[in-house]
């Protein structure tokens, strides 16, 4: 009997696990689709709380501030400077309630960008670790190659990934 009970619990455990851990990962894509690939969206401010905590930890802490106010404010200064920002995601891995994203970043900068005169686009290698509780994102680690994209952007030589 035991040996028949363990093996049905594990099945039942993993069925009902299952949802929770596809609409973490939809709040993880989201995160890409209707955050950081579009910066502009009137709405915003709703998508940004439908995605992260309010308290949502960013390590490095964005240029907008702490928080999901931070994110919102970050994405407008992003999108004001760069109107067709977008996030390409190659890869989601997921352990447990960790998602760990390998994308890139596209966009053509209007006017100074880091103190640079755009004359050009950028396409960016990024990677974020996601830490996802409850359907929403409450931390995130994340690497963008922002150096590249000055010298991108600046016109100068552009080195394949």
């Amino acid at each position: 009997m035991r040996n028949t009970f363990i093996p049905i619990l594990a099945a039942a455990l993993f069925v009902l696990a299952a949802p929770v851990q596809a609409d973490d990962r939809a709040v993880v894509e989201a995160f890409y689709a209707k955050l950081l690939s579009d910066p502009n969206a009137a709405d915003l401010d709703t998508k940004v709380r439908d995605v992260v905590v309010k308290d949502w930890e960013s390590i490095p802490t964005p240029r907008g501030g702490k928080g999901a106010k931070g994110l919102a404010d970050t994405l407008r200064f992003f999108g004001s400077r760069i109107p067709d920002l977008k996030w390409h995601p190659q890869e989601i891995l997921q352990q447990g309630n960790r998602y760990v994203v390998r994308s890139y970043a596209t966009g053509t900068p209007t006017g100074k960008f880091f103190g640079v005169d755009a004359k050009a686009g950028f396409k960016i290698m990024t990677i974020d670790i996601h830490e996802v509780q409850n359907g929403r994102i409450v931390k995130s680690y994340h690497v963008e190659d922002w150096a590249r994209a000055i010298r991108q952007v600046g016109g100068k030589a552009k080195k394949k990934h």
